[in-house]
């Protein structure tokens, strides 16, 4: 049986501010990931069937690898559609703000955000939330922000509108902010709701394929490149990191979202138990990192990389070049492991 983890003051709150309005915009933060779509669009579903006039309003465009996910043609991108944008804003009755903790996640779309007279719902996973919102629904315990929305649902007793687009959508959360249910799955309540959610005889082979299996023949060479030629080794360690130049993602004609699962790569590998990757962008190296077991990187993306997310998935960034970047990476070696040798990185040729 599936509990009832949200407070049941916080639930008919919820229930009366959207009785009351009739205009709801939704919201994700800035380069939305599958967990992001997936909640938005499956809350956008559910509330149009309720009746409701509802848009979901992105600070930038989807990556094209998530543009199968029922709905996204209609999401309303500030970079592409900036006066659509203000005007959906400005009629806004109601915010609901889904997979992101503070404004600044949602990047110049919180510009127009923050003087909007409206109610704003939290529906979030992520540690730490700001206190900018009248209802904050954030359990950081949650697999995914998708979890959250379909015990929202549940509890409102709105589960019977729970067409197949919108599970699809869940289902395309769950999937991605997992890692194909590999990390962050443990509690046996989800896989009751992932239960729920097939019942709805979504194309379950076919999402699962297009999210987690289907990449575009540049994204496959940059990845074969990657762990090739660029990934380092540290086995005293237990830890590997990929690194890849504004350059190199040029020469593999780069798109967001080619190098999405890249990060998982090396935990392939037995002695391998923590995996970064530094990717650098215009401005900022962009941090991912994932883990295994009982290692945290929530913990060392928050100390060292200005971020944060969860126990065996996070992330951040970097103001700085590259080269500082994976000199940061090695002192963090030096700082978790000051017994260990840390020069003995290895590449895989190195290894064989």
């Amino acid at each position: 049986m599936i509990s009832s983890i949200i407070d049941d003051k916080t639930i008919e709150r919820l229930r009366a501010f959207i009785n009351g309005v009739q205009h709801i915009v939704i919201t994700c933060h800035k380069s939305p990931d599958g967990d992001a779509l997936g909640s938005s669009l499956a809350l956008c579903h559910v509330l149009r069937r309720l009746g409701k006039d509802a848009v979901v309003v992105t600070p930038d465009m989807a990556p094209k690898s998530l543009e199968f996910i029922p709905g996204v043609r209609e999401l309303v991108v500030l970079t592409k559609h900036e006066l659509r944008a203000r005007n959906v804003l400005n009629e806004a009755q109601l915010l609901f703000c889904l997979d992101f903790n503070s404004m600044k996640r949602i990047d110049r779309l919180g510009e127009l955000v923050e003087p909007l007279k409206v109610r704003r719902v939290l529906i979030d996973h992520h540690l730490d939330p700001d206190d900018a919102f009248d209802i904050m629904i954030s359990h950081p315990d949650a697999s995914s922000t998708c979890e959250l929305v379909f015990r929202v649902l549940m509890q409102m007793g709105l589960l019977r509108l729970m067409d197949r687009h919108a599970a699809s959508c869940l289902y395309v959360g769950l999937l991605t902010d997992t890692g194909g249910f590999a990390y962050s799955c443990d509690n046996p309540e989800f896989y009751e709701i992932l239960a729920s959610i097939l019942k709805r005889r979504i194309d379950r082979i076919n999402l699962y394929n297009k999210a987690m299996n289907t990449f575009s023949a540049d994204s496959v060479r940059l990845q074969g490149y990657a762990v090739s030629e660029k990934m380092q080794l540290f086995p005293e360690q237990g830890a590997a990191l990929i690194t890849l130049s504004k350059e190199e993602l040029e020469r593999f004609n780069y798109n967001r979202g080619d190098t999405e699962t890249l990060v998982n790569k090396p935990l392939a590998i037995p002695e391998i138990y923590w995996s970064v990757f530094l990717r650098e962008d215009t401005d900022k190296i962009k941090v991912s990192c994932r883990s295994q077991g009982d290692f945290s990187v929530s913990d060392i993306c928050a100390r060292y990389f200005n971020g944060g997310g969860h126990f065996n998935a996070a992330g951040g960034e970097l103001t700085c070049s590259l080269d500082e970047a994976v000199a940061l990476f090695k002192q963090i070696l030096a700082d978790l492991f000051p017994d260990k040798d840390n020069s003995q990185e290895q590449t895989i040729q190195e290894q064989e």
